[in-house]
């Protein structure tokens, strides 16, 4: 299974191994690598539980503190990101049960619905209309997916967002295959019905997170670990 350390190859595991044990002596170098390589990921697992870019980023750091503490903790079973992914998630999810009481990734009633991959368009550089226009219906797909119900969220955010296998998203929600492709098509059909409504069809690349804001979540996690204070 590529989500598991047993599928990554000779070379990936000793490389991520060499890595993790770095990051258990505190080598800086080590866990500004760990954090810039799953910065975005865990940050939009989050966003897809909490629906909120604070709380998202405020799990972020939670996850990192939480994992560069207790990484003794990390027996290489998985892959490197799914082990922090897994953090995250638990960690978003006990955030939302506490504003949500019955927030669960639990069952869901099983429908295989047939749906179209949603098409963005892209804006050529130097046109600033063209870039406005492109924000705004990034800000309509985003909208969308935070409407979408919890189970269906959390697989498309995986799937689509962050581009991971249909045994890698089943792995890290600990559900069946066959669930995340028919939770993929449910949620494709209700974005591509809502979305489509206001601005036809558009591709998904919603909830950037990269430069400043990444830069900013590093910074914020070393100082936490007691660097550069």
């Amino acid at each position: 299974m590529p989500g598991t350390a047993a599928g990554l190859s000779a070379g990936a595991r000793t490389s991520e191994a060499a890595l993790v044990d770095r990051a258990r002596r505190r080598d800086e170098t080590a866990l500004r690598e760990i954090m810039q390589a799953n910065n975005r990921r865990l940050y939009r697992l989050a966003r897809g539980i909490l629906r909120s870019d604070s709380e998202a980023e405020d799990v972020v750091q939670e996850t990192y503190v939480r994992a560069f503490t207790h990484l003794d903790g990390f027996r290489g079973e998985s892959g490197l990101s799914t082990w922090l992914s897994r953090i995250a998630i638990n960690e978003a999810l006990g955030r939302a049960r506490s504003a949500r009481p019955h927030v669960e990734l639990g069952a869901v009633p099983e429908q295989a619905l047939e749906a179209q991959i949603i098409k963005f368009p892209v804006s050529p550089p130097g046109d600033p209309e063209r870039t406005m226009a492109q924000r705004e219906i990034q800000r309509v797909v985003e909208r969308a997916i935070d409407e979408l119900p919890d189970v269906f969220r959390m697989v498309f955010v995986a799937r689509v967002m962050e581009g991971m296998t249909v045994d890698e998203t089943a792995d890290l929600l600990g559900v069946k295959p066959e669930t995340v492709k028919t939770r993929l098509h449910r949620a494709r059909t209700m974005l591509r019905e809502n979305v489509e409504k206001e601005i036809g069809p558009v591709v998904m690349d919603a909830f950037p997170f990269a430069g400043r804001r990444c830069e900013h979540l590093t910074e914020a996690v070393l100082k936490r670990l007691g660097f550069g204070a």
